[in-house]
């Protein structure tokens, strides 16, 4: 549907049972419905949303004024678990891509690849710090993950699946350790439950008083997370 010339993305599933309204990364306006409703109750409530949508869209496009375009060069800056680390374009290095000395070095035969290589590394290495993050903060749930993935999801950082696993972004490996534990915390409390509901909230609250806090950054910071 579209509403002042806007696109909306309406998804059904059978896992919802409240209607939520989403600003996706890229701007897009997604709405998450239950698979019962109407096509007529679906456009009503968003219309009724209608003043909020235009006001979370305004603040998007606020926030990707900070976006960063980066170029593969001596000098650009990329994040490293919350941390800028500059580029150094070296010859004949023994892999494509490594961090050394305080500077990412990448193979100067691989700058006709360099974002693959940038992107298999930063998922090499967000599978690794995942999985080690997850030993700890599992301890605290009485479901766990049946698999962990790094994927490349499109706006979301992270998901799950019905069959209790845990996808992640490869772009976890440019948020601070603090903000990834936020992250997997966030997608362990779905495997108990699914939907945004309060009891989602009340659970996440209790696992990680200070979520709030990382959420904040994820969206004020989450437009730097790119290659």
């Amino acid at each position: 549907m579209k509403l002042e010339g806007i696109d909306i993305k309406i998804e059904k599933t059978d896992r919802r049972k409240t209607l939520s309204i989403f600003i996706e990364r890229d701007g897009a306006v997604r709405v998450l419905a239950p698979a019962s409703a109407s096509e007529a109750k679906i456009e009503g409530a968003v219309r009724s949303k209608q003043y909020q949508i235009f006001l979370k869209l305004a603040k998007w496009q606020e926030l990707n004024q900070g976006k960063v375009n980066r170029q593969f060069v001596n000098g650009q800056s990329f994040l490293y678990f919350g941390r800028n680390y500059r580029l150094s374009i070296v010859d004949h290095q023994n892999v494509p891509l490594k961090l050394s000395k305080g500077y990412f070095e990448l193979d100067r035969r691989k700058l006709d690849s360099a974002e693959k290589v940038f992107k298999q590394f930063y998922k090499e290495k967000a599978g690794k710090k995942i999985a080690e993050r997850l030993k700890w903060i599992e301890e605290k749930f009485q479901q766990k993950p049946i698999s962990i993935k790094v994927l490349e999801l499109r706006n979301r950082w992270a998901s799950w699946t019905p069959k209790q696993g845990l996808n992640f972004h490869w772009k976890c490996a440019m948020a601070p350790v603090p903000v990834l534990d936020y992250i997997i915390t966030h997608e362990m409390v779905h495997l108990k439950y699914p939907n945004h509901s309060p009891e989602f909230w009340n659970e996440l609250d209790k696992k990680m008083p200070n979520y709030r806090e990382y959420e904040n950054w994820l969206k004020q910071n989450g437009v730097k997370m790119s290659i």
